[in-house]
């Protein structure tokens, strides 16, 4: 097989999140400006083409796949994509196809996506009170989520809660939101609001609230364990005791994670970033449709783009200023 993708610190790239649309219906008020404006569709790399894309990755040995937005499910026959992309798990090449949604779509994909080999899925949801739903994320319903979460349950799907800590809109539900979960048998995972984006009005900085501070709250109501499982992402995980569940922290602002990350991001355009929290970007959309019948010059790309990865990311709130902000909305990127 062709030689593994190692970047220039040592680290094999095992991980790739693709973005299949930077489209969404919701409009989350850290990931999306409420009047966004969209790619035109001839800019979106076709359903075959994300095929070939991401087919050509696991020949590199990527070893995990997730699919992203936007939100993935809102894309067009985005089944077949999964469909298609199960014939890597079939051969072994391929451990994991997952995706992480806001889980509006899934009260109609949840059975399909389990057809398709699909384990588990990240669902993000950052209240349980359905006037703030509404207010964080402008256009959603939280029943229709609710109902989702119980379609992907249903279908054996594995179901993680990824909540993003902000301060003054959250903090008072942390305890609801971690025994709700515990009931429903989900692990959760807590995120530091990232500087992406346009911000416009949005205060970040008034926004942020440390998951060491959420880790600090959870110790006061539960006995706190460390655990090193890692699940091929950039999360830390402890475990609470009393509930069993396991609970994530993912801090690129407090403590940043690069040290060991094995992953890049492709966009629904074909851009591939290789840090996320850098503006460093390459074209593989050009190598993929100028060489439609050869996958040497989509190889060539990847491997001279995985060779500029950086050692990590610039993302600090210390200094009370959005130092290391980037300019590219979450949703373009994929979360």
């Amino acid at each position: 097989m062709n030689a593994p993708l190692i970047d220039p610190f040592a680290r094999a790239i095992t991980y790739l999140r693709v973005s299949v649309t930077d489209r969404c219906d919701f409009r989350c008020t850290y990931c999306m400006a409420e009047n966004m404006s969209f790619l035109p569709k001839k800019e979106l790399l076709t359903l075959e083409e994300l095929d070939r894309m991401c087919s050509t990755f696991v020949g590199l040995g990527v070893r995990k796949l997730r699919i992203t937005g936007g939100e993935p499910l809102v894309r067009r026959d985005i089944m077949t994509f999964f469909r298609s992309m199960s014939r890597h798990l079939d051969s072994g090449a391929l451990e994991e196809l997952t995706l992480t949604t806001n889980g509006s779509q899934l009260a109609r994909f949840a059975g399909d996506l389990a057809d398709a080999g699909v384990r588990r899925v990240n669902i993000s949801l950052d209240t349980l009170d359905e006037d703030k739903f509404a207010r964080v994320t402008r256009w959603g319903r939280l029943p229709q989520v609710l109902k989702g979460i119980d379609a992907a349950q249903a279908a054996g799907l594995r179901v993680k809660i990824n909540a993003v800590a902000l301060k003054g809109f959250n903090e008072d539900e942390l305890q609801r939101l971690t025994e709700w979960c515990a009931e429903r048998d989900m692990d959760m995972t807590w995120i530091e609001v990232m500087p992406m984006g346009d911000m416009g009005e949005t205060d970040r900085i008034g926004q942020f609230w440390s998951v060491e501070d959420v880790r600090a709250q959870l110790a006061q109501h539960y006995t706190v364990t460390d655990i090193p499982e890692r699940t091929g992402g950039p999360a830390r995980y402890v475990k609470l005791e009393e509930t069993g569940q396991k609970i994530g922290f993912i801090t690129p602002l407090s403590h940043n994670f690069c040290e060991s990350c094995n992953r890049v991001r492709i966009t629904c355009t074909g851009e591939i970033y290789m840090c996320l929290g850098q503006e460093d970007r390459a074209d593989l959309r050009a190598a993929l449709r100028n060489h439609p019948e050869d996958d040497a010059a989509l190889e060539q790309a990847i491997r001279a783009a995985i060779a500029l990865k950086p050692k990590g990311h610039d993302f600090d709130y210390s200094r009370q200023t959005v130092a290391g902000q980037v300019s590219r909305h979450m949703s373009h990127t994929g979360g």
